[in-house]
């Protein structure tokens, strides 16, 4: 049986996926992992990565490499996105990952992938279970959201709303926007909360930066939305009413647009230590989770409009799914 490593480093985080071929396109998970590095920390600003983020991802990529070693991966690969496409020093980065992943596979190297390959592999990542596949049984106590899934239905448009940048695709359209939770936050969200000014100014910028992508894709033609990443698994687990974040329960479950939004003007509404009180919020998501609420209601708002959305799936599978499914090609 084969057994790949699937590394994803983007602007807020660095991720891992150890999984065997399942056959039949599927995979099987041994290892899947996620941590808070904020390697674009201040990229958007300086256009250079800062020594401390280096470092950050060199401990988590560590961690990683002996993980792939301990679990006898034979193949990897390790991708990197927005933050690594943006700065100046990126060398010393790759001088870094490609020290580690030696370890693993001599002369293995991270690479930087371009924002179309980026939304290709979360398509690919993220669809497949949608169509096929349901979940656990149940709903929200607000019974706003729901656990069980029922069949996907296609065109399916895809977003993944990352750290510095947000992929929208349907099948052969896609389009990368240099816009995420933390380039947000970096340029428009300066207070605690924010102020209206700020939010105001925020929207702007979301709005500019996602009108190419909305002129980009036809989705006019979409029936399901699909979403993965932090800030929209964080959205789904909060309108679940869960306690603690619990990936299998969040995994395909479906939730109303308009409970979407909701939630999303209530943690731009809210000071951080509120937000740090939340069960199902990551401490790295914490100052970051407003700005990805921003550009989730830009995308709500569009949806809706522009296909008649009136709910979000979301995935726990994504990029690092369609990079391990793509190893055994």
């Amino acid at each position: 049986m084969t057994r790949v490593g699937a590394v994803d480093c983007g602007t807020n985080s660095i991720r891992l996926l150890i999984a065997d071929d399942a056959g039949d396109g599927a995979l099987t998970d041994v290892v899947r992992d996620m941590v808070i590095v904020r390697l674009g920390e201040g990229v958007d600003e300086t256009g250079r990565f800062t020594t401390e983020a280096i470092g950050r991802t060199r401990d988590a990529l560590d961690g990683y490499v002996e993980a792939m070693r301990t679990h006898g991966v034979t193949r990897v690969r390790m991708v990197a996105t927005s933050a690594t496409r943006d700065a100046s020093n990126r060398d010393d980065f790759f001088t870094m990952t490609a020290e580690l992943l030696g370890r693993v596979a001599p002369g293995a190297v991270a690479e930087v992938i371009s924002g179309d390959e980026e939304a290709a592999l979360s398509f690919r990542g993220a669809v497949g279970d949608v169509s096929t596949s349901s979940t656990g049984e149940g709903t929200s106590s607000s019974g706003e959201g729901t656990s069980s899934t029922r069949e996907g239905s296609g065109p399916f448009v895809v977003t993944d709303l990352g750290g510095g940048s947000t992929e929208i695709v349907m099948d052969s359209a896609a389009y990368s926007s240099n816009i995420g939770c933390v380039r947000l936050t970096e340029h428009c969200l300066h207070s605690d909360p924010p102020t209206p000014a700020e939010v105001d100014a925020a929207e702007a910028f979301v709005a500019e930066r996602l009108a190419s992508a909305f002129a980009a894709v036809p989705l006019e033609k979409a029936r399901t939305w699909v979403g993965v990443a932090g800030t929209l698994t964080t959205l789904a687990a909060l309108n679940l009413g869960l306690e603690h974040y619990d990936s299998e329960k969040i995994h395909l479950s479906r939730h109303p647009i308009a409970s979407i939004e909701r939630i999303c003007r209530e943690l731009v509404a809210m000071p951080r230590a509120e937000r740090a009180a939340l069960g199902p919020m990551h401490p790295g998501r914490v100052d970051v989770i407003g700005g990805g609420a921003l550009v989730t209601l830009a995308l709500a708002r569009e949806f809706s409009r522009r296909a008649g959305i009136d709910e979000l799936v979301v995935s726990e599978h994504d990029i690092l799914d369609g990079i391990a499914l793509g190893l055994l090609d």
